[in-house]
C-alpha cells in the first residue's frame, strides 16, 4: 500500500501531515511513503530528511496522486486536487465536513474514502489521535505569546530601581484544551490570570494552573447541561449568557489582554465580548480571539486581520498551529500516526465502522456520505445504523478531551 503526503496548498499553511520520524515508522510496518517534493519544507523539514527515512519524492502533485491508495493531508483539498484522487482512494486530513458539508458531496461523488480527523471521538482510547487537542495546545501556547508581543507592558510583576512594574492582567475565556495552555503560559510568564467556562467541571483545572475561576451562578440543569458527551462544551440559554456577560463585563474593565477560545463544533462561535465591552478596556489592551475562523467570539473580529478597535488590539489571525510548525508538525504526525496503526492490518486499511473511533471519523465510503451529523447537515437521509458495538467508552478527561 502506498501513502501519499502532499504538500499543502492552503495560504498560510506550514505544516506537513507526517515527520520522517512518523514516515520510518509506518514503512517498517511495511506500507510505502511517497511524499511530494517540497512537502516539509515550511516545517523545516527537508526532501533528504523523507529520503533517509525511506521514502521516495514524487515531482508534482499529479505524479503524488496517481499513485496513492492513501493520502494523508493536514488540512482540506482542493477541487483540483479532489480531481486528481482516483476512485477508491482513502483520504485522511483535519476535513471539517461539519461546518463544510459540501465538501463531503464532493468527495463522495469522487469515491473518496474520507476520514476526518477533526471527526475522532474524543474518547480515552482516542487520545493519542486526538488533533483536536493536540493542534488546540499549540493555539493556545502561540496565543499568549501573540499578546505578550503586542502588549505595551511587561507580562510579569518587576521591582526595579527605576520602580515596581505591576503585573498584566489577563482573562481566558473557554478552558477547554486550548485555554488550559493559555491559562498555563501566561501564569508561566508571571501575569495574573482568570479564567470563565461554562462547564463548572473545569473549575479546579483552572485553579491548579494558579488562575482565579470566574464563576456564573448555574442552575442545577445548566449544569447538567453544560457539555455534549465528548467533553465539548455546549451553547447556553439566553438568560445564561445575560449573566455571564453581565459578570464578565465587570472584569474585563480591568484586564490588560483577552484570550478568548470559545468554539461549538459545527456551528458559529459564541459572541462573548461586545464592542461597548471592548471600549470599556484600557487602550493599548490585546484581545487574541481563537475563534476567529468560526466567526469570532468578539464584535469587532475581523478573521486572518488585526485591528484596532477603540484603542483595543483585537488579533484574528487563524490557523495558530501553522505558526509554530515545528512542535505542531511533530504532534499532528505523531496523531496520524497512531490513528494508522488502529486501522491497517497486514499492510492494508482495514474499516471496522463497528468500531467507535473508525465509524466516527469515517466521512464518505462506497460513493456514499456516512458520517450521521453530515448526513443531516446536508439533509440526506439518515445513513444505514452502524453494525453491532461494544458499548461506548466514557469521554477524555477535560484537560486532554475538551472543547479546544
Amino acid at each position: 500500500m502506498k501513502i501519499a503526503v502532499p504538500r499543502e496548498t492552503a495560504p498560510g499553511e506550514t505544516r506537513v501531515a507526517l515527520t520522517p520520524q512518523a514516515a520510518a515508522a509506518l514503512i517498517a510496518d511495511g506500507v510505502e511513503i511517497v511524499v511530494q517534493a517540497g512537502a516539509g519544507e515550511a516545517s523545516s523539514i527537508p526532501d533528504a530528511a523523507f529520503t533517509e527515512a525511506g521514502a521516495t519524492i514524487a515531482a508534482d502533485a499529479a505524479d503524488l496522486y496517481g499513485q496513492a491508495d492513501l493520502v494523508l493531508r493536514v488540512g482540506r483539498p482542493t477541487d483540483e486536487e479532489i480531481g486528481m484522487l482516483r476512485r477508491g482512494t482513502i483520504l485522511i486530513g483535519t476535513l471539517g465536513t461539519l461546518s463544510n458539508p459540501e465538501l463531503a458531496s464532493r468527495l463522495a461523488d469522487a469515491g473518496v474514502t474520507a476520514i476526518s480527523m477533526d471527526a475522532i471521538p474524543r474518547i480515552t482510547r482516542a487520545q493519542s489521535m486526538d488533533t483536536l487537542s493536540s493542534q488546540a495546545t499549540v493555539a493556545g501556547y502561540k496565543a499568549v505569546l501573540l499578546a505578550a508581543d503586542r502588549l505595551p507592558k511587561f507580562m510579569p510583576l518587576l521591582t526595579t530601581a527605576a520602580g515596581t512594574v505591576r503585573p498584566a492582567r489577563g482573562i481566558i475565556m473557554g478552558a477547554g484544551v486550548a485555554g488550559l495552555m493559555a491559562i498555563g503560559t501566561a501564569r508561566r510568564l508571571g501575569a495574573v490570570v482568570e479564567a470563565t467556562d461554562v462547564r463548572p467541571v473545569v473549575k479546579e483545572q483552572v485553579q491548579s494552573l494558579g488562575a482565579t475561576f470566574i464563576e456564573v451562578e448555574m442552575t442545577e440543569e445548566e449544569k447538567a447541561g453544560a457539555e455534549t458527551a465528548g467533553g465539548y462544551a455546549r451553547e447556553m440559554s439566553d438568560d445564561y449568557k445575560r449573566r455571564q456577560a453581565e459578570l464578565i463585563a465587570e472584569r474585563v474593565k480591568e484586564a490588560d489582554f483577552v484570550i478568548t477560545t470559545a468554539l461549538i463544533p459545527g456551528r458559529p462561535a459564541p459572541r462573548l465580548i461586545t464592542d461597548e465591552m471592548v471600549a470599556s478596556m484600557k487602550p493599548g489592551s490585546v484581545i487574541v480571539d481563537m475563534a476567529a475562523e468560526a466567526g469570532g467570539n468578539v464584535e469587532g473580529t475581523v478573521a486572518g486581520e488585526e485591528v484596532i478597535s477603540h484603542g483595543v488590539r483585537i488579533v484574528g489571525l487563524t490557523n495558530l498551529p501553522a505558526m509554530m510548525p515545528g512542535s505542531a508538525t511533530q504532534m499532528y504526525a505523531k496523531n496520524i500516526q497512531t490513528l494508522l496503526k488502529h486501522l491497517i492490518k497486514d499492510g492494508t486499511v482495514t474499516l471496522d465502522l463497528s468500531d467507535e473511533i473508525t465509524r466516527g471519523a469515517t466521512i464518505t465510503h462506497e460513493g456514499r456520505v456516512v458520517s450521521e451529523p453530515v448526513a443531516k447537515a446536508l439533509g440526506l437521509e439518515a445513513p444505514p445504523p452502524a453494525p453491532e458495538a461494544p458499548a461506548p467508552e466514557a469521554p477524555a478527561a477535560p484537560a486532554t478531551g475538551g472543547a479546544a
